[in-house]
């Protein structure tokens, strides 16, 4: 019993220091992530901590005199005529504020006309038998936060969840692609300072929900053929029992 109880403290152990390390969970302080469709519409998260969404992107949200975040004021700031904000919550860790907000896009490649995503430029098209989705971004806008506890070793993330399957992408071999999920991370001090940091990815022009359909579609075919050539066989054998004067056995 006490040998169990150890082993169990022992794994938690390790859990939390590898937790604590980044090596298990990765924590980012500013994240962009779009789910993009075929059509060019998008849903897009961005969750960041409140000094990098003031010192990337030039907002003054502020720490209110009971302590917390105006989420209000954090959707306004989203809310644009080519963006439309769903929902906005808060968190704290390291000391800090997060703010975590949802929007939705009728056309990715517009999205640089709200002021939160300027930075990009977005290219979305056909190109030969592939989609391609470009993103260039640019300077960050640079403003001073003073001392919130950063250490240097903040990471910053733009994350794709792309709707079929990808083909080609330039991230980095230290970020592998998962499945339909690509991600790119840069340095919080690199982005800071303007490290251009450019997303490249190619898709199939057909959805993976499409190929998912046909696969069931298939199946189910498949499944009616075979049910239907037992009932064929049933009928068949059941006939010639009666030509030849028996009876079928009892199914």
């Amino acid at each position: 019993m006490r040998r169990g109880a150890g082993l169990a403290l022992l794994v938690a152990a390790v859990i939390v220091s590898a937790c604590g390390s980044g090596d298990l969970f990765r924590q980012y302080e500013y994240e962009e992530e779009i789910y993009l469709s075929l059509d060019g519409s998008a849903t897009v998260y961005v969750n960041s901590s409140v000094p990098a969404l003031n010192a990337l992107r030039g907002a003054s949200i502020d720490v209110g005199p009971d302590g917390t975040i105006d989420v209000a004021r954090v959707g306004a700031l989203y809310e644009t005529p080519v963006t439309r904000v769903s929902r906005v919550t808060r968190s704290r860790r390291s000391d800090r504020w997060f703010v975590h907000v949802r929007l939705d896009v009728a056309e990715v490649r517009r999205l640089n006309e709200a002021a939160p995503f300027a930075w990009s430029a977005y290219r979305f098209n056909r190109d030969g038998n592939l989609f391609a989705f470009h993103q260039t971004i640019r300077a960050a806008a640079g403003k001073e936060v003073g001392d919130v506890g950063w250490t240097g070793q903040e990471v910053v993330a733009f994350r794709l969840h792309l709707p079929s399957k990808v083909r080609y992408h330039n991230t980095t071999p230290d970020n592998p692609k998962r499945g339909n999920i690509v991600v790119w991370e840069q340095r919080l001090e690199e982005r800071r300072h303007g490290t251009p940091l450019t997303l490249d990815a190619r898709m199939d022009p057909e959805s993976i929900l499409y190929w998912t359909l046909q696969l069931f579609g298939a199946t189910f075919a498949a499944v009616a053929v075979t049910f239907g050539a037992v009932i064929w066989w049933i009928l068949r054998r059941a006939g010639r029992l009666e030509e030849n004067g028996l009876e079928a056995p009892a199914p």
